[in-house]
């Protein structure tokens, strides 16, 4: 393809990325295919003769939107929202079109400077503490990771690698494996499953601690646990405070959670990976309260930021045991301005990196910070309308607060009432909904996602979920 056909194909499907965009709510939200549907619309092979881009063209809406689960329909409501906007597919061109792997500063020295700004920037308009930002002048700063999951297995390597580096000073007889297989690491029951996971990945305990009546992880129970498995000669190290969790978006007791991390020593990640965003708006800041007592702090903007995923957001306060716990530094990874600027390879999992960067920055630029909170201020508020909407029901019941953007509701009965209704509100295809269970209760999550929804959109929705819930209770 020479850069006339180029620029041919990428005009055709700017015009057809707007138009699917603009019409999305035209499209039935979740698709009715079946596993395998696609191989028979293709070959069996790959074509030996290039083929014209007007063929490609030609074979999305028949090979590719058959498939397709249309996240930014403003019918879709399941999960979290996973952000979409045009500059940061821009962002995302330029990037693919710079091609660069960032894994040092040399690299593309851009592609460093440029995240190292943007993440202060970011820092700044979430009012994190400055010591959290690279301005500061210390060692803290920013880094883009893939998804909130590495983030958080990032911070409990960093966690790992302090601890085993302050017990081995004070102990210098003690081998790692007998810190490793001592050590243990907490958070909520109600905690992501890749706070688990990345317990699992690095080769420590973790342990779930149980919540509060409003899904909370509070300091005392904390202060119990690590209590206890200090007597039994566990070395606690880590904690994952959760700002807005899956199931039902609660809010963990930051401010206590970090006081007894504070008195024990004891690294603290704070998760706010959804939520996080709204901190952008003044009024949603007293949610992070406590914040300046932790040790790392991670969002995602690609969930309600409209930056495009892949684009989670990272501040630690010291990289400097992260960057110990990864740094491998082979010769032709070395470079003569090391020390200098950031060598992002070191604050995190993979080596090489994309330009990302640039979706921060584009998206910021091109909103601007009131438009950036004029849209989680108006999906909070749909939200707000929807849990009106369904208080006016007396059949249904509201699980838990709303706060942003998530309503967490059920049918009055039992669970297998509720299990019903949602397979007849997905099945009929016009909305999608996911369900969550906490402590044997299940319930039905409605979270605001598409940046296009709109109130007569929330109208619509309910009026599909009241309708369906009559073959239940009439």
């Amino acid at each position: 393809m020479d850069h006339k056909s180029f620029k041919e194909f990428s005009q055709a499907m700017s015009e057809y990325i707007a138009n699917y965009l603009e019409n999305i709510r035209e499209r039935p939200v979740i698709p009715t295919v079946k596993p395998g549907y696609l191989r028979p619309l293709v070959p069996e092979s790959a074509p030996e003769s290039p083929e014209k881009w007007q063929s490609i063209m030609e074979d999305l809406e028949r090979v590719i939107m058959p498939g397709v689960t249309h996240w930014h329909s403003p019918r879709f409501h399941a999960y979290f929202p996973t952000a979409n906007s045009y500059p940061a597919i821009v962002a995302d061109m330029l990037s693919d079109a710079i091609a660069c792997i960032g894994f040092t500063w040399i690299a593309s020295p851009a592609c460093t400077e440029l995240e190292v700004v943007m993440l202060d920037w970011l820092g700044k308009l979430l009012d994190l503490p400055k010591e959290f930002l690279a301005s500061s002048g210390g060692k803290a700063g920013g880094v883009i990771q893939g998804t909130a999951s590495e983030a958080t297995l990032v911070a409990l390597l960093g966690a790992k690698a302090r601890t085993i580096r302050k017990l081995k000073a004070q102990n210098p007889e003690l081998t790692d494996y007998e810190i490793i297989s001592k050590l243990v690491g907490y958070c909520s029951q109600q905690a992501h499953s890749s706070v688990e996971r990345a317990g699992l990945l690095g080769g420590v305990k973790l342990r779930l601690l149980d919540t509060d009546e409003k899904h909370r992880l509070r300091g005392d129970t904390l202060k119990a646990a690590i209590e206890e498995d200090k007597k039994a000669g566990l070395i606690p190290f880590y904690v994952v405070a959760t700002l807005g969790t899956t199931s039902c978006c609660s809010f963990d007791a930051l401010e206590e959670i970090g006081d007894v991390c504070n008195a024990n020593d004891v690294w603290l990640h704070v998760d706010a990976a959804y939520a996080g965003a709204s901190f952008i708006c003044p009024e949603y800041r007293y949610l992070n309260a406590g914040v300046e007592k932790a040790d790392s702090f991670n969002f995602n903007p690609h969930k309600w930021m409209l930056v495009t995923f892949d684009c989670s957001a990272m501040w630690l306060k010291d990289p400097t045991d992260v960057i110990d716990a990864f740094n491998v530094d082979p010769l032709y990874l070395k470079h003569d301005q090391q020390g200098s600027a950031p060598d992002y390879r070191h604050w995190q999992i993979p080596l090489g990196r994309r330009f990302r960067a640039l979706k921060l920055w584009f998206v910021m630029r091109l909103y601007g910070a009131e438009n950036l909170r004029a849209h989680i201020r108006k999906q909070i508020g749909l939200a707000h309308l929807f849990e009106s909407l369904l208080l006016e029901d007396i059949r249904f019941e509201i699980f838990t607060d709303v706060t942003m953007g998530l309503v967490c509701f059920r049918l009055k009965g039992t669970n297998e009432l509720n299990k019903d209704l949602l397979k007849m509100i997905n099945g009929h295809g016009k909305i999608h909904l996911v369900p969550s269970e906490i402590k044997g209760t299940y319930f039905l999550r409605m979270a605001i996602c598409s940046r296009y929804s709109e109130e007569e959109d929330i109208r619509e929705s309910w009026k599909e979920i009241s309708t369906l819930a009559n073959k239940f209770t009439n």
